[in-house]
């Protein structure tokens, strides 16, 4: 793994977080990452039946499911990059140990980060057609898109507290709740999937609109068991008050906003990219939608597990960057950079011996499962250089530079649109041909962010 490291260019004497330190700093990433880990793991699971449940009703059930959820996480995952802002600030206000900076952030954050999230219940309970049609869902399964999109709406209410107290929890690094949010919410989903979807136990069969809505009670279940803790625990220091978060000030939520915006505007032209690529699929056939649903789901296991220790890596490196620590930040990042590779490794094997088993859970057709080791080993490949981003640009971001990863996206999804395009619109070609394009855009702009990175230290020692 040191040998992989070097060829890209940092060299065994650059990279050189002590095996101590290195050790040191792995504790305490995965101290954070763990926790936030198993429920996202719980949670992915979970994901994984909800889609097999529904991959046994048709793939086109599939395929609706797919075009539903893709634009409406999308969304919700604007209002949480929105809030890496405010992560970065409060972990380099808690690292520089101004305590009252940090609270009237987090105050400020509580009070004002909930009307997008009813902003985007609204419209996704009255207007969801609008985003389907922009996205060329075929008229044979739109129906269910909408369907499901209206009974996954009410999530987005709490979305915006969701996403403060992920905050607080992690730069409190107190994310042991999370474990319990996610088996709880997981547990209910799939207890409530068996019985909606299928109508057991008596209930009418709801198919897709059953699956979101056990989705939508068990998110909001588990919402309520952390919402609990949080308000109960002696143990997060930096709670701010209910009087704080009454009395706080909107120029302090505008001032995270501010440094979040280049995190969210990456994030919503990851997905822009994203949903351009099912819009293409799409005009290839709508079961190449479902299988992108398929694979997408499989290869969404490891990226949350790297992401969590993203996660630990943003707010760590918010926290050395605060002390004026860069040798301290670079160790986080190198030691983040060699856990999540791991990961990626295993899975990689997992996905070479076993493609047929595992894409076997969600689908019978034997189309798909003739290439199953293809697809797979495709996405395994494409787990690397997608986790290289993912870790450093959570560093770059904690040292205090969101823009630099919005500039590196844009260009991603401009390289992935346009390539796209041609590929499939003059060319013809199909969802192998779309899964190597993905690949090869992430591998370019981890070029981009190592040589970043590079940077950063070189100027900064």
């Amino acid at each position: 793994m040191r040998e992989f490291v070097a060829n890209l260019g940092f060299g065994c004497a650059t990279f050189d977080p002590r095996k101590d330190t290195m050790k040191i700093y792995a504790k305490k990433i995965l101290a954070i990452a763990i926790p936030i880990m198993l429920s996202n793991l719980i949670s992915q699971l979970q994901m994984l039946i909800d889609r097999i449940f529904i991959g046994r009703l048709s793939l086109e059930c599939m395929s609706a499911v797919g075009n539903a959820t893709t634009p409406m996480w999308t969304t919700m995952s604007t209002i949480f990059a929105l809030t890496t802002g405010a992560t970065i600030l409060v972990s380099q206000a808690y690292g520089a140990k101004e305590l009252d900076e940090a609270k009237d952030l987090l105050a400020a954050l509580f009070k004002y980060n909930n009307i997008l999230g009813v902003t985007l219940f609204l419209f996704w309970l009255f207007c969801p057609q609008t985003a389907f049609r922009l996205m060329g869902v075929d008229e044979s399964i739109i129906g269910m898109s909408i369907d499901y999109a209206r009974y996954f709406a009410p999530i987005f209410i709490l979305t915006g507290i969701g996403a403060s107290v992920s905050c607080l929890l992690e730069v409190s690094q107190k994310t042991q709740i999370m474990i319990w949010y996610g088996v709880s919410r997981s547990v209910a989903n799939v207890i409530l999937d068996y019985i909606m979807i299928f109508g057991n136990f008596g209930f009418p069969a709801m198919g897709v609109k059953g699956a979101a809505l056990a989705t939508t009670m068990a998110e909001l279940l588990g919402d309520a068991i952390v919402l609990i803790h949080v308000l109960t625990t002696k143990e997060l220091s930096l709670r701010p008050s209910f009087g704080r978060i009454i009395g706080a000030k909107f120029s302090m939520f505008a001032k995270s906003v501010r440094f979040g915006a280049p995190a969210a505007c990456e994030e919503f032209a990851w997905n822009l990219g994203n949903l351009y690529l099912i819009a293409m699929l799409n005009h290839v056939s709508v079961e190449a939608a479902g299988i992108h649903s398929i694979v997408f789901g499989v290869e969404l296991i490891a990226v949350v597990l790297v992401g969590s220790i993203g996660t630990a890596t943003l707010t760590l490196s918010g926290f050395e960057t605060g002390k004026k620590s860069i040798q301290g930040l670079w160790d986080v990042i190198m030691t983040s950079a060699l856990l999540s590779w791991g990961i990626c490794a295993f899975n990689l094997i997992l996905f070479i011996v076993f493609p047929g088993q595992i894409l076997g859970l969600f689908t019978t057709d034997k189309t798909v499962l003739a290439t199953a080791g293809l697809y797979l080993f495709v996405v395994g490949i494409d787990l690397f250089p997608k986790s290289g981003n993912i870790i450093f640009g959570s560093g770059i971001k904690g040292y205090g530079d969101p823009s630099w990863m919005l500039k590196t996206q844009l260009f991603g999804t401009v390289f992935v649109i346009a390539l796209s395009s041609v590929m499939v619109l003059k060319f013809h070609m199909g969802i192998i041909e779309i899964f190597i394009l993905v690949v090869i855009d992430e591998c370019l702009r981890f070029i981009l962010n190592s040589g970043r990175l590079r940077r950063i230290k070189r100027e900064s020692l």
